[in-house]
Order: structure tokens, then C-alpha cells, then sequence
């Protein structure tokens, strides 16, 4: 039985998904094929009941088996973490933070290749033009470390580390501290459209970590104990991100704020934005033990990696977040929740 999150951020959450639901046509099916019947309106309908119902499920969980029909999500998915890490920086130029977060550049264009071709529908290629040709936009290693993006705009923030940069551009999003203790959330406002590469992988594969041991937190370890490789290393993901600064986040697919430890990222193919989740997974604890939990999650954001029978949990800010994230990596129950057409 999912134990009932504490409800006021769960009521907030609810509230953010059926917002969301209520601008997406209301008679069109929610889920793609393969999945239940239901429309938008119905899925609403179910947000709206689970919000009515959460003001009771502390005294009563039995309420969500008797209330909703609980349909398995089959094959059992595999849960990861993702987390909003957060580091000191400036929005200016300053001697102790000398590493750029960039914007999205003004040079940058996405071209919609389905208008050239049906068969292309649906794609699209990041590139640039110059000289009257259009090339792939440049790679992490021409804006690192050749200085592609030098002067053509100013940094968005800077920091101190680039090894800080590169989680958050795998992360998608982070907390500045300013230098005043105030706090500004650097949100994801595009990519460069190279081919990811996971950087745990290459490590593996070279021998520098064996695949048992690997996490963030070793990634960090060994590019600490090695600044000598750092370069190379992360040069092998050509992939780059860039960001935005704003006063509110983070913000995921629906384009609304994420709530810690309810908010999860999920393919939309399989699993819409707005659907509501029983989670039964093994939570890493210090010590390198799991703990079963059972948590109610809502469907709020969407991840490149994140494919098919693939979760990503929002685990928060923090160290026990950062941790989480780092380590979360379990086969999970997850039963998605609608209302009973009896319900009242």
C-alpha cells in the first residue's frame, strides 16, 4: 500500500499536475497504444478525486485500493534519481568563479526536418550556419576548451569548477549561491544537439572505475584524485547544455514547479504527464543497504535518457538528495492510479 506523502506539498503537486491536464484537449485519448483508455478529462477527474481523497488516507489507507483501480505497469521499471545540485557562483564576472555557465546561444538554430520531408517527421537537427553552409553546432570540447562561444555573448553565471557545470548540465538544472546568501535556480533553455555520452560509461570502459563501484559520487572522487584527466574525460560527451537564470524552479515538462520525492520523469509515450503512480522501490541508505519504501509519485517531467519502462525521481536539493541520486538505481513496482468510474 503507497503510504500517503505528506499532504500539503502532495496537494500542491496534485493541483500543478491538473493544471496541466485541463489545457490538453479534453476528449483525446491521455495515453498512447497499449495503454488504458482514458481521456484527458478522466485523468483529471482522477487528480481531482485523489485530491479530495488525501485529507483522508492517514486514517484510513485503505481508501486508495477501495477508491481507484490500480493497472501494473509491466515490464517492472528500473527507478533512477535525479536531484538539483547546488553550488556558489556569480551573475558577473568574478575572480573567485572563473568557469562560464553559458545561454542558450543567439547563433544556435533548430530547423524542423519534417518540413522538408514526411519521412523525417518529427526530427530535428541543431546546427549553425556560416558562410552559407549549416554545420553541427560546436561540441563540448570547441566551447570548453577552444573557446568556441568566447565573446560572442556573456556567461549567463559563472562559477568556480567545471566539474560543477558538467553535473549540472547532466542534471539539467541547479542552485546558485550568490555571494550575498541569496539563492537563484539555473533552469535548462536548450542543448547542442550532439549525442549524449555517459561519462560512467567511458570510465568503465577505460578501466578507471570498475562497474560495481560506479555513482556520481565516484565520478566526482576520481576526477578529484585526477585533475590531470578531467579535460579529456569530460571532452568525451560532446553533448552541452545551456541554461537560464530565474527566481522560481526547478520547473519540469509540464512547465511547472517539481515537488521533492513526488515529482517523477517518465517517457510521455508510455506514461502521460499528469498520470498518478504507486511506487514500491528499494531507497539506497548510508551503509549500502536499501530500504523498501512505498510512495505515491506524480508523472511531471520528462528525460532524455528516460525511455520507455524508465522512471527518474526528482529526489530534491541537498545532500540526501545528491546522495539518492547518485545511488538510486532499483527495479521497481509502480501501478499507475485512476479513479473508479463508481467513485463518487
Amino acid at each position: 500500500n503507497a503510504a500517503a506523502a505528506d499532504p500539503v506539498p502532495m496537494a500542491q503537486a496534485l493541483r500543478r499536475s491538473l493544471d496541466y491536464v485541463r489545457t490538453k484537449p479534453q476528449g483525446a485519448q491521455a495515453f498512447g497504444p497499449g495503454g488504458p483508455e482514458c481521456t484527458w478529462a478522466e485523468l483529471g477527474a482522477s487528480l481531482e478525486h485523489m485530491l479530495e481523497t488525501l485529507p483522508r488516507l492517514g486514517d484510513d489507507p485503505g481508501l486508495l485500493e477501495r477508491e481507484f483501480v490500480w493497472r501494473e505497469v509491466n515490464p517492472e521499471p528500473l527507478m533512477t534519481g535525479y536531484y538539483e545540485p547546488e553550488f556558489e557562483g556569480s551573475l558577473g564576472p568574478d575572480p573567485r568563479f572563473p568557469v562560464p555557465i553559458h545561454g542558450l546561444p543567439a547563433n544556435l538554430q533548430t530547423v524542423d526536418l519534417g518540413t522538408f520531408h514526411p519521412r523525417w517527421k518529427g526530427q530535428s537537427l541543431t546546427c549553425r550556419v556560416e558562410g552559407g553552409r549549416v554545420l553541427p553546432y560546436f561540441t563540448r570540447e570547441e566551447i570548453d576548451s577552444r573557446g568556441a562561444l568566447t565573446g560572442a555573448q556573456k556567461p549567463v553565471a559563472w562559477t568556480r569548477d567545471i566539474v560543477d557545470v558538467y553535473f549540472l548540465q547532466v542534471q539539467g538544472s541547479g542552485r546558485l549561491r550568490l555571494p550575498d546568501g541569496s539563492v537563484r535556480h539555473v533552469l535548462y533553455a536548450g542543448k547542442n544537439g550532439h549525442e549524449y555520452v555517459s561519462l560512467g560509461k567511458v570510465m568503465i570502459d577505460r578501466g578507471l572505475v570498475p562497474k560495481e563501484e560506479m555513482s556520481m559520487q565516484r565520478i566526482r572522487q576520481y576526477l578529484r584524485e585526477h585533475p590531470d584527466e578531467v579535460t579529456d574525460l569530460l571532452n568525451t560527451n560532446p553533448s552541452y547544455v545551456f541554461f537560464r537564470i530565474a527566481d522560481d524552479g526547478p520547473l519540469g515538462a509540464m512547465g511547472r514547479a517539481l515537488t521533492p520525492m513526488v515529482s517523477v520523469a517518465t517517457d510521455s509515450a508510455f506514461l502521460p504527464l499528469g498520470s498518478i503512480l504507486a511506487v514500491e522501490a528499494g531507497l539506497p541508505q548510508p551503509g549500502g543497504t536499501e530500504e523498501p519504501t512505498a510512495f505515491l509519485g506524480l508523472a511531471q517531467d520528462r528525460g532524455g535518457a528516460i525511455k520507455g519502462s524508465r522512471l527518474d525521481l526528482f529526489c530534491g536539493a541537498g545532500e540526501r538528495a545528491e546522495f539518492l541520486a547518485g545511488r538510486l538505481q532499483a527495479r521497481s513496482r509502480v501501478f499507475l492510479l485512476l479513479k473508479k468510474q463508481d467513485a463518487p
